[in-house]
């Protein structure tokens, strides 16, 4: 048997008045008709990242709208993971080369978890590459499986990719964040997107006291009578956390009592984390007022959600990304953020809301500068910033997408109709629209489109064959 999660309880309607009313009641109408339907989701660990934080709120909403939902991990040894994080790191274009032995170790943790894999379900999402080659071991059965891809394989490296292509063909759908990562003859037909959100009443997300948060941090030694910049991410080369202190170095040039925190996690299924962890904590030995923190020496939700709340700026200098929930999880709180631009970031600030874009070490100082010179700027950037994730990057918008989906696989149903409703979804990156009457639009060939910002319509005019649209 594989590892099952519990996931405790969760109501939709704890999300009445923070979540938009629209895409909660279109929720529950998709959701009519599905009671009892039999969902997994299947991926490579319980903590540490974007997708078990998603997983961990996600589960218990599906079961609170009446389908029958689990969360399971696969199990795997030391190699199988060296050999995945070196799959991730090709699929998102570094050069790499898989030799035979770990081929053989990736198939061989597949069969052994396909063989694990005994329960009956109706759809299965199967979470990027490490549990990616179940299926052909498994059979399908009478499921329908669904591969959730959460990084950039726009680009992936040639060797590294037809490796994992062959074990792909057999699934009947494949979710990526945006359509640009979709990667070259890709074999599974049916491609839909769908960028992830943050679970705003979690505890790293929800409303906590601003005592309370100067506490959290006073506890662990963070001055906040200095300015305070900071970026929570994982200890990952394409985080760019050594990108960031050269950053911090140059703006600390004209602030000479700035703070730097890099607040990192520790994941079961990323090994090069340590190595990445020790390179940040020797660059960061020289200066006292860098603090390296991870979840594994007590740096939780709770203080993620302080530092992402009393932070001056929120940097995330991304050099690859897939999607970057801590944008949003910063923004949700109204704090600006500094970002690379890169993945999905620049969709969750478009239009210019919520911070500023950047592309260099160079460029990353002087926007952080920016910010901390002008306070009434960054309060703007950031009040504008939070509505823009209430809109389109909470929880109840990514299961609209995904329960449209699987009423679509098990029903047979044309794609954005369910229930009698249509669900108005962005052709450029996949959201469901929360308010149709104020979307921004275009007419096209007859008919009308819905956007979610001025950037993806651009996106839209400049090239509209590369976007399906119904």
């Amino acid at each position: 048997m594989l590892q099952t999660v519990d996931v405790g309880q969760r109501s939709l309607a704890s999300y009445q008045g923070v979540a938009p009313d629209l895409i909660l009641d279109e929720l529950r109408t998709a959701a009519e008709g599905l009671r009892g339907l039999r969902v997994l989701h299947l991926n490579a660990t319980p903590y540490g990242g974007g997708v078990s934080e998603l997983l961990r709120s996600a589960v218990p909403l599906l079961n609170d709208l009446g389908l029958v939902a689990d969360w399971q991990i696969i199990s795997g040894d030391a190699e199988f993971f060296d050999v995945t994080k070196k799959i991730h790191n090709g699929l998102q274009g570094a050069a790499v080369e898989l030799t035979e032995a770990e081929k053989a170790r990736y198939e061989q943790t597949a069969k052994a978890n396909a063989a694990a894999l005994t329960s009956e379900y109706d759809v299965v999402f199967v979470h990027d590459p490490q549990p990616a080659a179940i299926l052909p071991f498994h059979g399908k059965g009478n499921a329908r499986w669904v591969w959730r891809c959460h990084i950039d394989t726009g680009q992936p490296n040639p060797g590294v990719w037809e490796f994992c292509k062959a074990y792909l063909s057999e699934y009947d759908a494949a979710v990526f964040t945006l359509a640009e990562f979709v990667p070259p003859d890709f074999p599974v037909g049916r491609t839909e997107i769908m960028p992830p959100a943050i679970d705003p009443l979690s505890p790293k997300n929800m409303e906590l006291a601003d005592r309370t948060a100067r506490q959290v941090l006073d506890w662990i030694g963070i001055n906040l009578n200095r300015p305070l910049m900071t970026q929570v991410s994982r200890f990952d080369h394409w985080k760019d956390p050594l990108g960031v202190i050269a950053a911090y170095k140059l703006v600390k040039e004209e602030i000479h009592h700035l703070q730097l925190a890099l607040v990192g996690s520790m994941a079961l299924d990323d090994p090069e984390g340590w190595d990445i962890y020790r390179e940040v904590k020797e660059a960061a030995n020289s200066d006292p007022l860098i603090d390296v923190f991870t979840n594994l020496t007590g740096v939780g939700n709770i203080e993620v959600n302080a530092f992402q709340r009393l932070s001056d700026v929120v940097v995330q200098k991304s050099i690859r990304e897939g999607f970057g929930l801590v944008v949003s999880e910063s923004l949700w709180k109204g704090t600006p953020v500094v970002a690379g631009r890169a993945g999905g970031i620049p969709l969750q600030m478009s239009d210019g809301v919520g911070g500023i874009l950047v592309e260099s070490v160079e460029e990353c100082a002087s926007a952080i500068l920016a910010l901390l010179k002008d306070a009434d700027y960054a309060k703007e950037l950031g009040r504008r910033g939070k509505e823009r994730v209430r809109e389109h990057f909470l929880l109840p918008r990514l299961l609209l997408n995904e329960v449209s989906l699987v009423r679509d696989l098990v029903e047979g149903m044309p794609r954005r109709i369910a229930a009698g409703i249509e669900e108005h979804r962005d052709p450029v990156c996949g959201m469901a629209i929360a308010d149709p009457e104020t979307a921004t639009r275009i007419d096209h060939d007859g008919d009308t489109i819905l956007f979610c910002s001025d950037t993806c319509r651009t996106r839209f005019v400049l090239a509209p064959d590369r976007y399906r649209y119904a």
